[in-house]
């Protein structure tokens, strides 16, 4: 695949999936919106051009040079806005570091870069295995009972305490069990949305029910959000966090700091995003290591060696390396952010296909991770995959959990971080039984969830 200088007028543009005369594949994606995109590829292959709805268009691309393309080398002509996801998500972020572009967007990710340079997520390895441990007594309960727990849910609930405690300073312990329900809610909410062609009209009618909805989950949050904010500001020290980064924060030009709309914004993005890819990866994570005892085994037998019974730290992450390889496996299978989102703002060449001007573009990387051209046995779980003898000679972007290029996920280290230190102190503990007969279905909302949670089984080791 080449991008070759050629007269846009001989390009070919990508093949088209059946679709509705009227309804395009609005139905389809609605339906099942993996497994329609997944028969696009089926149908089209790596590269289409989709009818959405009566004369909305929108291309899909799944191939690692599409994405080297799209996500690097030309990666200013794709953007986030006026993407419709990125606009129907305004209520929730607003302008944060997710959904924002151009000259302010870099701005804002230099700002908040040092929080998460290598020293300061050291400084939080405490915080997460910490937060962990709190929980072993009443998992050894749930345990000895043997209860069936909503794997899911705990996950959730510890990374938020996290979150709050690493980035923010802020201990969300009671307001954790509130703050997932109303993040989970607008994620099923949205996705529902982005596949409804009447939504960004629909949202700015106030009494419309899922506009209420949003206004009530979101103003919720904005309350906490606020708080927060507004306690550290009155605590006259902005702090080492992230959240007294933003506070001292100054414009270059103006020496301005930023409005209260822009710091919430900013906050609310990045606990969002601070919790819920690490939520996600360790709930699939312990359900693939429960279908795969004997990989279990070898997670466990390295956990066992390294730490002989003590909490992991920092220092033992290069040491977890059957852990980490474990970790990645789960992310290919089950990439939180199974679909990324970009507007082509100008007419472009994409692996030699011409696509136009204000263009929906989608890539889909749960589809890449499991193309049978890039992985052997693709659907098997396989951790030897990312040995460091099977990475070389992989396409760079064949694999990309964090997306790529320079808009790649601020976060990705403390998330790794959190993930290897919070498996590892799990798995030196317990097992996760998956109950009879139950077998995950995915829910594909904003990001990749178990349809209904995850119903797990404590065992203590």
């Amino acid at each position: 695949m080449t991008n070759a200088v050629v007269p846009m007028k001989r390009r070919p543009v990508p093949p088209s999936p059946r679709a509705n005369r009227f309804f395009g594949t609005a139905n389809r994606l609605r339906r099942d919106p993996l497994g329609c995109l997944q028969a696009f590829v089926d149908e089209a292959g790596p590269a289409s051009k989709y009818r959405f709805f009566a004369r909305m268009w929108g291309y899909l691309f799944v191939h690692p040079d599409h994405y080297q393309y799209i996500l690097q080398d030309n990666y200013k002509n794709f953007a986030k806005l006026p993407h419709p996801t990125f606009l129907l998500l305004d209520p929730l972020v607003g302008k944060g570091l997710l959904s924002n572009d151009g000259e302010s967007w870099l701005k804002q990710r230099r700002l908040a870069q040092p929080a998460f340079h290598r020293g300061q997520i050291r400084e939080m390895g405490q915080i997460m295995t910490a937060a962990a441990e709190r929980r072993f007594a009443r998992w050894e309960q749930s345990a000895r009972a043997g209860k069936v727990v909503a794997f899911d849910r705990e996950m959730m609930e510890m990374t938020l305490e996290i979150a709050g405690r690493a980035l923010f300073s802020v201990d969300l312990t009671g307001e954790a069990r509130e703050l997932g329900d109303a993040f989970g809610r607008l994620n099923e909410l949205f996705v529902k949305l982005v596949v409804s062609p009447t939504s960004l009209y629909t949202m700015r009618v106030p009494f419309w029910p899922s506009t209420r909805r949003v206004t009530r989950d979101v103003g919720g949050l904005d309350r906490l959000i606020y708080s927060m904010i507004n306690q550290r500001r009155r605590s006259g020290t902005p702090g080492n966090d992230l959240m007294g980064m933003l506070l001292s924060a100054r414009d270059e030009e103006t020496g301005e700091g930023m409005d209260e709309k822009q710091l919430r914004d900013e906050v609310i993005t990045l606990l969002i995003a601070g919790h819920e890819t690490t939520t996600l990866l360790l709930t699939w994570f312990f359900y693939c290591l429960g279908r795969y005892p004997a990989f279990e085994a070898q997670v466990q037998d390295e956990v066992d060696r390294t730490l002989n019974g003590r909490m992991p730290t920092f220092e033992d992450i290069p040491k977890l390396v059957y852990t980490r390889q474990a970790l990645d496996e789960t992310m290919r299978l089950y990439p939180p952010a199974y679909a990324l989102s970009r507007w082509g703002n100008e007419a472009d060449v994409i692996g030699g296909f011409a696509t136009s001007a204000n263009a929906v573009i989608t890539l889909c990387p749960f589809i890449t991770h499991r193309l049978p051209e890039l992985w052997n046995r693709p659907l098997a779980f396989d951790p030897e995959r990312f040995s460091p003898a099977n990475r070389s000679g992989r396409h760079r972007f064949a694999y990309i959990p964090f997306g790529a290029g320079p808009r790649q996920c601020i976060g990705e280290g403390f998330a790794l971080t959190e993930s290897v230190l919070v498996a590892a102190a799990i798995a030196q503990r317990f097992r996760l039984r998956i109950p009879d007969g139950y077998a995950a279905q995915l829910d594909p909302q904003i990001t990749l969830h178990p349809k209904g949670g995850m119903p797990l089984q404590f065992e203590l080791r």
